[in-house]
């Protein structure tokens, strides 16, 4: 009995020695201390080759700031691209660029609240890099300059970074972030700071600052890529070590996150808001602990389990007909970095914010009261080993830049890093003795009445249904005496096809070994094309095509089914639910989702290989047996509606949208970007099912690309049985061009919207054009070459922009066309300058061609990027899909960076001469929407002591009588008219009683329009155009003076008025309003549904006044004109106007 006793006690003790034991530290990965206290992570990994992940963390961050450095953290991180010891002024990022690394797409930084991080990939393939990044990381941590040169250019990039940061969610984020972070200095410490200190503060301020906080013992430099690692330890303890914290350092605190005994509740809503949405937080006692022994990471794998039944609890319930919300999630996580907090959010439709909190709590509580079902935990554990099986199987081909994060939240988090190998044989081993009672537990733990916070945010509206905070604590107190059921699990399904004998065959097998693809040719006329790769371990990505798409459904049909295709897939198929296929596919890492575009209909979807039938049966589902389920579709678009009836309240959107509504005018298949209330209202479900069964009836039209670990005797054994049995007709289709096309034309277009000052630039060049690979290779190098200049011209030397680019490219279908574009956020007062700017560099690359060494930095980065994207899957799959759509080349992947090193700056600079020209260049300008001032009322409008007649009479004694106007048959004007930022000069003749002929030049070109009385033509670049009928009418009614043709009767009010200090008679009637000049008599304004005018003055000519500098706003165009030379009664005859 002593002896079993004693056995007892020992293994007692060896398994709390387990669970007490530390959780180790993956051994893979050198760590270390320099004698600075400078810590170092440092991970050999070859995936890419030849490339290395530098990450500087730096654990300080706007939390630390003084008062009068607020928002300085983030200044500091600006400030180090901005001169170091050894690369002083903007040298850094042209050195950067110049070995192949993209500003902002590779190189870049952060900074949070407690936290700094400086980001660097790094390629390996020239000798010297290795050595050169670590200079740029030494002095980033180190050596910057900060001369006071440097941070006045800088203060502009920051304050455009702020104003970018401004609208509807950081007015809402300032409502309820007090109220989140309560009693907290997180409450007041944004990083990006208040606009008065980045206005104002002393360079001194940064400097302590960088001072204070740049220091050895507050850093970590992680390393992981394809280097030595004994050799990278060397090269940081010579290049670290020497560094120096400062006497006295400044102690860093960690700030508390306190506990409140009452439910703070904040409702925050702002008029441009774009969404809804309901969230609480429920924060833990004490402060926010790392997993440090085994047992607390036991206890968190627990944690994830618990909430991942009550997402799939939660997501089951948005799919239902009437989704409480658009979609919900829990979690229990890092709040902000010293709490934790239970934490469940719901976007939700306008005016349901309540209700979807309700059901939120509801959720909860039930799970805490009622616990979980078996069958749930065990979908859940499936879920979390699947997850981390996809990882453990690829963990020797996994990217360094996936890997780089997880040491650096180690050293600001103590996140733990024991290495995807004992994670993967933890779970295995200690998932299946979970058990209900541990999970059950998890929620009593965390939900309290105590330190709760509910934020609610929405738009505001004068009819906005909103609740009150007494509404709210009512729903918490509610929720928590509601008579609530358990939650019911219904049964998973079993399998997704039921077994059927497939009489499909394999009738033709391709290669092609340069590609290393293969290709099948089923019975059914289907075709599969497979790449077998070990880019990845456990991978496999793939698509499916059928070219046609949209294009073969006719313009009233695609009007009331294009807001319907995406809602089709939410059916599920086989007579299975979305939830029946969701639950059936717990512990499957695979997807499959069909799509409709304009030229093609298609699947795409990926799998791990021992989910790969899976993948096959899905698709067949899909293609053999769409679920139609109204009840689904009116679930998804609640969640649309929902999800996109605010959108185009925010700015950009609306901008976006307003765009392309011009754009496609002339489109008869154009609908708007969004869908509104009317779009739905006309959407049919029904006839885009029939659509969608129509399309996936011909298989034989179908093109299936498999990319990864494929096992090839699996391939052909699930091709022949799934897809060979697909019904097919064999006929093909192919898409059609319709003939549609956007406005190819010049014009410059302001759209406003929005109340912050902020605006929006896209400068757009595009028409139609055969395509050619070379020019297309051009025009894309041309888009980033310029977007070295505007980084440098409107970044670097204005300070006007925080972030913008260009980007071109030639397309081939559905017919040939080019796109050019430039597009940056700026402030309003600024848009014109920064325009013409932007302008000017182009036109420079245009002119002169640009740098040689600018375009050495694209092709080093295209050089740089290859490196990882031939070893990629579904880079390969985009490439081998698009010689179906796209034809050409189907091994230009393979010879793509030959192409780009044959690129010269005169290829560059050809493309920019024969495609972006003035005549195709179309400017959009975003601006705030101008609010009134408040002033004095204006005076109302009285009625004048006058008649219409006399107003017109004394109109025509003032322009010199009217037995002088009448004499006159002949008028000849020489005018210059400025629009678009563009001077035209023209010359009109005209001959009582109303022939008229124009000749307007631009730019070499030249427009006539010609009226001889009874008919008229327009031409223009040879070609010739009847005038239309309207147009006759009209030109028919002119004379040669105006007020000749007036008839009092047709102006039906005569009144006399105020504006801008002047006193104007207004004749009003006929469809338009005419403003005359009390004073003078003269016609200073006109108005009307074609366009406004304002005469600014006249000049007087053989004793009669002709206007002379004119205002003209007409079809969205501002124009200036200044008629130069009028000429009267001379030099115009009748031969003029044949």
């Amino acid at each position: 009995m002593r002896k079993q006793f004693l056995s007892f006690v020992l293994s007692f003790f060896l398994i709390a020695n387990a669970f007490a034991q530390n959780i180790p530290l993956d051994p893979s990965v050198r760590t270390g201390t320099l004698s600075n206290g400078m810590k170092y992570y440092i991970k050999k990994n070859v995936k890419p080759e030849k490339k290395v992940e530098f990450r500087l963390a730096i654990n300080a961050g706007s939390i630390n700031e003084d008062e009068d450095q607020r928002g300085l953290a983030h200044f500091m991180e600006h400030m180090n691209f901005n001169g170091t010891k050894n690369f002083p002024d903007n040298k850094l990022v042209d050195f950067l660029q110049s070995i192949g690394i993209k500003f902002g797409q590779h190189l870049n930084a952060y900074t949070s609240f407690d936290e700094t991080v400086y980001m660097l990939p790094v390629p390996l393939d020239k000798p010297g890099n290795l050595d050169s990044g670590l200079k740029v990381m030494e002095d980033w941590a180190f050596n910057a300059l900060l001369t006071d040169k440097e941070i006045e250019k800088e203060r502009g990039v920051v304050l455009e970074e702020l104003r970018l940061g401004l609208g509807a969610d950081k007015r809402m984020l300032d409502q309820y972030l007090p109220k989140l972070a309560y009693n907290s200095r997180y409450a007041d410490r944004l990083p990006i700071g208040k606009k008065e200190i980045l206005q104002n503060f002393k360079p001194e301020a940064l400097r302590r600052f960088h001072k204070d906080w740049y220091r050895p013992d507050l850093m970590a430099l992680v390393v992981v890529g394809d280097v030595n690692i004994d050799e990278m330890e060397q090269k940081i303890k010579a290049n670290f070590s020497k560094y120096q914290n400062p006497t006295n350092a400044r102690k860093r605190v960690d700030y508390d996150m306190p506990n409140h005994k009452e439910t703070l509740i904040s409702i925050a809503t702002d008029a441009d808001a774009t969404s809804s949405s309901a969230q609480f937080y429920i924060k833990d006692d004490g402060p926010a602990k790392a997993d440090v022994t085994v047992n607390d990471y036991q206890k968190s794998i627990v944690e994830q389990l618990a909430a991942t039944i009550v997402n799939n609890r939660l997501q089951e319930l948005t799919n239902s007909e009437k989704p409480p919300f658009i979609f919900g999630y829990v979690s229990h996580s890092n709040f902000l970095r010293t709490k934790d907090a239970f934490q469940a959010y719901a976007m939700t439709k306008e005016g349901e914010q309540k209700n979807a909190l309700k059901v939120l709590l509801e959720e909860v509580e039930r799970a805490k009261r009622f616990g979980f079902s078996q069958n749930e935990l065990d979908r859940a554990k499936s879920e979390t080993l699947s997850n981390l099986e996809k990882s453990y199987n690829n963990r020797d081909k996994t990217e360094s830049a996936r890997l780089v994060m997880e040491y650096v939240r180690n050293f600001l988090n103590q996140e733990p890093i024991p290495g995807i190998e004992w994670e993967y044989e933890l779970h295995k081993k200690y998932l299946p003795s979970v058990t209900l009672d541990q999970v059950n537990n998890i929620l009593k733990n965390y939900i309290k009445d105590d330190s709760r916070v509910i934020v609610v945010t929405g738009p505001k509206k004068e009819n906005a249904v909103l609740p009150t905070d007494a509404q709210l604590l009512a729903t918490v107190d509610d929720v928590k005496n509601a008579q609530l059921k358990p939650y019911e699990d219904k049964a998973a399904i079993k399998t997704l096809v039921e077994p059927f004998k497939s009489n499909g065959k394999i009738v033709k097998t391709e290669a092609d070994a340069k590609l290393g693809t293969t290709t099948f040719t089923l019975s059914n006329g289907a075709k599969v094309t497979y790449k077998k790769t070990d880019f990845k371990e456990d991978e496999i990505v793939f698509s499916a095509i059928s070219l046609g798409g949209s294009s073969l459904i006719s313009n009233e049909d695609i009007e009331k089914t294009q807001w319907a295709f995406p809602a089709l897939s939410e059916s599920g198929f086989n007579k299975y639910s979305k939830n029946d296929i969701t639950k059936f596919l717990s512990g499957k890492q695979v997807s499959v989702m069909p799509y409709l575009g304009g030229i093609s209909t298609g699947f795409n979807g990926n799998s791990t290989k021992k989910d790969f039938e899976t993948l096959f049966q899905m698709i067949y589902g899909y293609f053999t047996n769409l679920n139609y389920d109204e009840a689904s579709y009116n679930s998804y678009k609640a969640k649309q509606q929902g999800f996109l009836d605010n959108l185009l309240a925010n700015p950009q959107t609306y901008f976006q949208s307003e765009v392309q509504k011009y754009l496609n005018q002339k489109n008869p298949r154009f609908f708007g970007i969004l869908p509104d209330a009317k779009a739905w209202e006309k959407t049919s479900y029904k006839l885009a099912y029939d659509i969608y069964k129509k399309s996936v009836a011909n298989a034989g039209n179908f093109h299936f690309y498999f990319v990864g670990n494929v096992d090839e005797n699996q391939i052909k054994q699930l091709s022949e049985q799934y897809l060979a049995s697909l019904p097919s007709t064999k006929k093909s289709e192919t898409y059609k061009d319709l003939g549609y096309r956007p406005l190819f034309t010049s014009t410059e277009k302001v759209i406003k919207k929005g109340k912050d000052p902020k605006s929006m630039v896209m400068i757009r060049f595009s028409g139609e054009t055969k395509y050619n690979e070379k020019e297309d290779l051009a025009m894309r190098a041309l888009g980033e070459v310029a977007t070295i200049k505007i980084i440098e011209k409107l970044r670097e030397d204005e300070g006007g922009i925080y972030g913008g680019g260009a980007r071109g490219s030639l397309n081939k279908v559905p017919y040939g066309s080019y796109n050019f574009s430039i597009n940056f956020p700026c402030g309003p007062e600024n848009a014109e300058k920064l325009t013409k700017i932007a302008l000017a560099e182009l036109q420079k690359m245009i002119d002169n061609g640009p740098e040689q060494k600018d375009l050495d930095k694209f092709k080093e980065g295209e050089a740089n990027d290859d490196v990882t994207n031939m070893k990629d899957n579904n880079y390969w799959l985009q490439n081998i899909t698009s010689y179906q759509t796209q034809g050409g080349d189907k091994y230009s992947v393979l010879n793509y960076l030959t192409k780009v090193k044959a690129l010269t700056v005169k290829d560059l600079q050809t493309v920019g001469k024969k495609y972006l020209t003035e005549k195709n260049r179309m400017v959009f300008t975003l601006m705030p929407e101008v609010e009134t001032p408040k002033t004095d009322a204006p005076k109302a409008a009285v009625s004048a002591n006058v008649t219409a007649q006399q107003v017109i009479d004394n109109y025509a004694a003032a322009l010199g009588g009217k037995s002088k106007l009448e004499a006159v048959k002949t008028v000849k004007t020489l005018s210059t008219i400025k629009v678009m930022g563009m001077e035209m000069e023209a010359t009109t003749l005209e001959m009582a009683p109303n022939k008229s002929k124009s000749v307007q030049k631009i730019m070499g070109q030249e427009m006539v329009q010609v009226f001889d009385g009874e008919k008229g033509y327009m031409m223009q670049a040879g070609q010739r155009m009847d005038l239309p009928a309207p147009a006759i009418e009209e030109a028919k009614k002119k004379r040669l003076f105006e007020v000749l043709s007036y008839n009092a009767a047709d102006f039906k009010t005569v009144e006399k008025v105020t504006e801008e200090g002047k006193e104007l008679y207004l004749l009003a009637g006929a469809g338009k309003k005419l403003y005359f000049d009390t004073k003078t008599n003269l016609l200073v304004k006109s108005t009307s549904d074609k366009g406004d005018m304002v005469i600014l003055d006249y000049m007087e000519v053989d004793g009669i006044k002709f206007p002379k500098n004119i205002k003209l706003a007409m079809m969205g165009q501002n124009m200036e004109m200044t008629n130069s030379q009028v000429i009267v009664n001379k030099e115009v005859s009748v031969e003029d106007f044949k």
